[in-house]
């Protein structure tokens, strides 16, 4: 088995379209415990990263499906897509004609997901794998969160760094479907979709993908 994570994306997933995004084309997989699985295999180790970067989350949809719809809030600007997984934001933001466009993934399959995602779609994504969070807020102008609070110490060292980052005059944009740990405060509604999802991933068939924005306070 090849340990190389580009060639185990493509023997592991299928390229297709997301529910909501006809558009876009993405290495994505069926079922998520045989994909863990086997990724543990590849790697000869346990305890790695789940394969999110497989799957087409409700929020990143949401999120995606906002940026073509409303392409004036990316384009001729620097985006960066933060905890990118498949990349399908990033590749949202790069059709509607960002500038610029940055993934940052710490999981390295996920990089590679986002590389081989970005050529299927013809666009151009810079991957940053490495983790901001420590880090000042970067210089771009508008930065993209899809499904980022489905666990508390994450969202919540997430929540205070995109504030920051609003606090310094980036458009800050969130895609979620009601996660536990999305604040309760200081977000602005922007859209709403009705997104299909697999219950491999939900606990049910439809969920409502929201996009806000992240107020600075």
């Amino acid at each position: 088995m090849s340990s190389d994570p580009a060639d185990f994306i493509r023997a592991n997933t299928a390229v297709a379209s997301p529910p909501l995004l006809p558009e876009i084309r993405l290495h994505l997989a069926s079922e998520i415990t045989p994909l863990w699985q086997a990724t543990e295999d590849s790697l000869a180790q346990g305890h790695v990263p789940p394969p999110f970067w497989a799957f087409a989350w409700a929020g990143g949809q949401a999120l995606a499906r906002y940026v073509l719809d409303k392409p004036q809030a990316v384009a001729g600007r620097a985006v960066l897509d933060f905890a990118a997984g498949s990349g399908v934001v990033a590749i949202a933001a790069a059709i509607a004609g960002a500038a610029r466009v940055a993934a940052a993934e710490i999981d390295p399959f996920a990089a590679a997901a986002i590389g081989l995602n970005a050529a299927l779609n013809g666009v151009t994504i810079d991957i940053a794998a490495a983790d901001l969070l420590d880090a000042e807020p970067p210089a771009h102008s508008v930065i993209l969160a899809g499904d980022v609070c489905y666990e508390r110490p994450m969202a919540e060292r997430t929540i205070a760094w995109l504030r920051r980052c609003a606090a310094r005059g980036s458009l800050v944009l969130i895609g979620d479907p009601g996660r536990a740990y999305l604040p309760r405060s200081g977000l602005a509604e922007q859209a709403r979709y009705r997104v299909p999802v697999s219950r491999e991933i939900e606990d049910r068939d439809i969920r409502d993908g929201v996009v806000y924005q992240l107020l600075a306070g």
